[in-house]
């Protein structure tokens, strides 16, 4: 029992030490700082807790330097202790509350944020979070571009649950593109506009597509996931958009716009008032063609945006429908037998063989009627021709001149509609170049519920006018504002009696 006690004793006192050290220990562990005031001068506050909702205040951190306020840091490791203005911490299951108060200058700036496990920052102390990514995951960045101008307070909230760590926070004032994207490109050559962000949202420089004889285009931007320089700075090729701007005068013809995108991609030909191709949404790369008789000063505009993956934007103008000859007039009018009359004059004949004079009774299936040779193939001077149509119709038939080169190249008018009831109305409408914006229609029967409408090419109503037909009339083209091409169409309710394309000069 003697034996027994000094060994107790040895042991009471060495645990009594080891309690001793401990408070000592505990009592010089006092954490700094106040868990409120802000960083400044580009070096972060961090307050730093054990427990991953900031359950026990241990110290102060800083991050950042006098001239940067970025910074990356992974605290010594993984089940390490962490030092601190104060207490240290262990690596798992901890958190940090950084406070930096500092002032921009009037610019865009990307931020990118990254951690494993949850991040978030502000910009405005904590109120809202401009990026929130408050979730166990390993380590990715997020990136957002603002604008910032003046004194902001920044915050940026960290947790790590267990394993791996790191928080890491970068800011850069975006490189801006110069000049006025809203300047069109001319003479086949495009003005590019390049933004970062799939909403037009940053603006960093401009391209040119096409050549001085060639408007077309196909852009793949170098590949994915690469820089692509403009003239001022360079974009990333993922999250970006472009809006292209072409000024072009079209001689009067038949057009074939295809365009090809991945992602979204969409054509205007009235400075983006309206789209005459919108394919506005992610997907693979396709094409979508739109064709329309057009003629005289177009605005093009193609946008597209680029949202994940490949990139690539094409765009084709097919202008080898435009007419081989300049076909000034080209009309139809129901003759009092019920016969149709077809006449057409046409202007700078080259290498111009013959016409073919095609009907439909559809509207889309022609056939050949007639073939009527060329009064001379090579001369500029103006020509007339004249024809009828020998087979009587009691329905609306359609026709068309099919245009042939002396090498076999085949071009097609635009399709003229005749209602060869025997009810209907014979009407004529003149002169087809129109010079002053006055017209002429004429009607043989009377009718007391008509109405004249002016359409663009584009099948927009410019102007509608109601009227009693019977006999001749003037009627003013209100609605024609610019030079070009026009359908003018004149019905009885909802019979249509005449359509008559115009070129107004």
């Amino acid at each position: 029992m003697n034996q027994i006690y000094p060994f107790c004793k040895t042991i009471f006192l060495f645990l009594l030490l080891a309690v001793s050290c401990t408070a000592i220990r505990a009592q010089a562990c006092t954490p700094q700082g106040d868990e409120t005031t802000p960083g400044s001068n580009n070096v972060w506050r961090g307050y730093v807790y054990q427990g991953r909702t900031f359950n026990t205040y241990k110290g102060f951190v800083t991050e950042g330097n006098a001239t940067n306020p970025n910074f990356d840091q992974n605290f010594g490791g993984d089940q390490v202790n962490y030092a601190t203005n104060g207490c240290s911490i262990y690596t798992d299951d901890f958190s940090v509350r950084y406070k930096l108060t500092k002032t921009f200058a009037n610019a865009d700036y990307t931020i990118t944020v990254g951690a494993d496990d949850g991040v978030r920052l502000s910009i405005d102390g904590g109120v809202t979070w401009l990026i929130d990514n408050w979730g166990d995951h390993s380590y990715y960045t997020s990136t957002n571009i603002i604008r910032l101008n003046g004194t902001y307070n920044l915050v940026l909230e960290y947790y790590e649950a267990y394993g791996g760590n790191r928080v890491s926070f970068s800011i850069a004032q975006e490189c801006l593109g110069d000049g006025d994207p809203s300047v069109y490109g001319t003479g086949n050559i495009w003005r590019a506009y390049l933004y970062q962000g799939k909403n037009f949202d940053v603006y960093k420089g401009y391209r040119t597509e096409g050549t001085s004889i060639n408007p077309n285009f196909d852009e793949s931007f170098g590949g994915p996931y690469v820089n692509y320089a403009t003239s001022n700075c360079s974009i990333y090729t993922e999250n970006f958009s472009a809006r292209y701007r072409l000024q072009k005068t079209l001689p009067l013809g038949t057009y074939i716009f295809t365009i090809g995108g991945d992602d979204g991609y969409r054509l205007s030909l009235d400075g983006g008032n309206t789209w005459v191709i919108d394919k506005w949404q992610d997907q693979g790369y396709n094409i979508t063609s739109y064709t329309a008789v057009l003629s005289g000063l177009r605005n093009i505009v193609l946008e597209y945006y680029e949202n994940g993956g490949e990139n690539r934007i094409s765009f084709d103008m097919n202008s080898s429908n435009t007419l081989p000859v300049t076909l000034r007039s080209w009309s139809a009018t129901q003759l009092s037998t019920g016969k149709t009359q077809l006449n057409w004059k046409i202007t700078d004949a080259v290498n111009f063989d013959h016409f073919l004079v095609q009907r439909s009774t559809n509207g889309q299936n022609f056939e050949s009627i007639q073939t009527i040779a060329a009064i001379n193939g090579n001369s500029s001077a103006e020509q007339s021709y004249t024809t009828i149509d020998p087979v009587l119709f009691s329905s609306t038939v359609y026709y068309r001149l099919a245009m042939v080169d002396k090498d076999g190249t085949t071009k097609y008018s635009s399709i003229l509609t005749v209602n060869a009831n025997s009810n209907s109305t014979a009407v004529k409408i003149y002169p087809t170049i129109v010079q002053n914006n006055n017209v002429y229609i004429e009607t043989s029967s009377r009718n007391s519920n008509g109405v004249i409408e002016l359409f663009d090419m584009n099948g927009r109503l410019l102007q509608t006018e109601n009227y009693v037909s019977g006999g001749r009339r003037q009627f003013t083209l209100k609605g024609a504002n610019t030079a070009g091409a026009y359908l003018l169409r004149v019905r009885a309710g909802n019979e249509i009696l005449a359509k008559q394309t115009l070129l107004v000069q």
